[in-house]
C-alpha cells in the first residue's frame, strides 16, 4: 500500500473519529428520557450491576454507538474502499446515471432463474446464470430495474460493480438482491461490451468470526437465512478477500485497521487538538513530527520539514500565507486539501 494511500485512509479515520467524538455521550445528565427501555431494562438490574452502574448512560451509549455503526456502514468502509480500489459509486437509475436497457429475452431469463432458485428448482450457480444471461438477441429493448453500484471501476479487459453490505441483510432482501445483481450484469453486458462483467454482493469483515481478519465464508453464508438460496460463494467477498480483491494487493485489512488502531488511542483529542495548534511546530518539533508520521500525514510532513523554506515562499503571496496559516483539518476533521499546493 502506496505512502498516498494510507494518508487518504488516515483522512477518513480523523473525520469519523471527529464526527463521533461530538456525540459522545459524556455527561449523563443530558441523556435523553427513555422511560421504556429503562423500565424494561430493571429485569435485567441483577445481570447488569457488576458491569453497568448508570442504566441511563448504558442506553445513550447504546443509541451512540448505532450511530457509529451507520457511519462506518454508509461512509466510511465505502469511502475506504473507493480509495483502496480507485474506484467510484454509481447509480444507474432514472433520477441519476439514467436506466440501462436489456432485451425482453434477457428479462424473462432473469425472472426464470429467481422462480427457479426461490423454489428450490435450481441452485445458485455463477458459471451458468451467466452463460444464460450474457447472450445477444434481438428482442425488444427494455429498462432494467433501477440497480446501484456501492464501488464501481473499469479497466481495459473488464468492468467491476460491488454491492458493499455492512450487515447482514434480512432473509427477505436477498431475491431483491439477486433479482438487481442479475439485471445489473445484463445491463452492464450491453453497455461495455466486450468486456468481462463483474458484480458482487461484499461485506467488509466476518462477524461470525473471533479474530479481526479471518473468516470462514460458508458459515458466513449459513448465518443469513436464505442467502445460499439465492448466492453462491463465488458470487460473495467477504473480510480480508474483499479488501485484498479490490485492492489487489495482500493484506490490504490488516493495513487498514493498522491505520486505524495507530490513531484511534485514548490520546487522539489531544493529539489532535496538539497538531491542530500551529505553535506547537514551533514548541514541541518533535512530538508534532512523531504524530504526524505515526497518523500517516505524509503531506503534512513535507511540510514540517520544510517549513522555513515554505515561511519564505508565501510570504509575499498573501493567498498562499493563508493557506499555510490553516490548520492541518477543519473542525469537522476533514483535512485541508488546499494545503497540498504548499507542497
Amino acid at each position: 500500500m502506496t505512502n498516498q494511500t494510507k494518508e487518504k485512509i488516515a483522512h477518513e479515520v480523523i473525520k469519523t473519529l471527529i464526527s463521533r467524538f461530538e456525540s459522545f455521550p459524556d455527561d449523563t445528565t443530558t441523556n435523553r428520557n427513555a422511560p421504556f427501555h429503562e423500565a424494561f431494562l430493571n429485569a435485567f438490574k441483577d445481570k447488569l450491576e457488576e458491569k453497568v452502574t448508570d442504566i441511563p448512560f448504558i442506553i445513550s451509549l447504546s443509541s451512540w454507538m448505532h450511530g457509529l455503526n451507520t457511519t462506518l456502514g454508509q461512509q466510511f468502509f465505502e469511502n475506504v474502499a473507493h480509495i483502496v480500489s480507485n474506484g467510484t459509486k454509481k447509480e444507474w437509475t432514472n433520477k441519476k446515471d439514467g436506466n440501462l436497457f436489456i432485451t425482453k429475452k434477457q428479462k424473462d431469463t432473469i425472472n426464470n432463474i429467481i422462480t427457479k432458485l426461490s423454489t428450490d428448482e435450481e441452485k445458485p450457480n455463477l458459471e451458468r446464470e451467466n452463460n444464460l444471461i450474457f447472450q445477444d438477441d434481438y428482442s425488444q429493448k427494455v429498462k432494467a430495474i433501477n440497480f446501484s453500484a456501492d464501488i464501481f471501476y473499469e479497466d481495459e479487459t473488464s468492468v467491476t460493480a460491488i454491492e458493499l453490505k455492512s450487515v447482514k441483510p434480512n432473509s427477505g432482501e436477498m431475491r431483491g438482491e439477486k433479482q438487481k445483481i442479475l439485471e445489473g450484469k445484463a445491463a452492464l453486458y450491453h453497455k461495455f461490451k466486450p468486456k468481462k462483467v463483474n458484480f458482487f454482493i461484499a461485506f467488509p469483515f466476518d462477524p461470525t468470526s473471533n479474530k479481526d481478519i479471518e473468516y470462514d465464508k460458508d458459515r458466513f453464508l449459513n448465518s443469513i437465512i436464505n442467502m445460499k438460496k439465492s448466492f453462491c460463494s463465488d458470487e460473495v467477498l467477504l473480510s480480508a478477500e474483499f479488501w485484498d480483491y479490490i485492492s489487489e494487493e495482500e493484506n490490504t485489512m490488516q493495513e487498514i485497521l493498522k491505520i486505524i488502531n495507530s490513531i484511534a488511542t485514548p490520546d487522539f483529542m489531544q493529539n489532535f487538538q496538539f497538531i491542530q495548534d500551529k505553535q506547537n511546530i514551533k514548541n514541541d518539533k518533535k512530538q508534532y513530527r512523531e504524530i504526524l508520521a505515526k497518523w500517516c500525514l505524509y503531506n503534512e510532513l513535507r511540510i514540517f520539514d520544510n517549513y522555513n523554506e515554505i515561511s519564505i515562499k508565501v510570504k509575499n503571496d498573501r493567498k498562499l500565507l493563508r493557506i499555510f496559516n490553516k490548520s492541518p483539518f477543519n473542525n469537522r476533521g476533514k483535512y485541508n486539501l488546499d494545503r497540498l499546493t504548499l507542497i
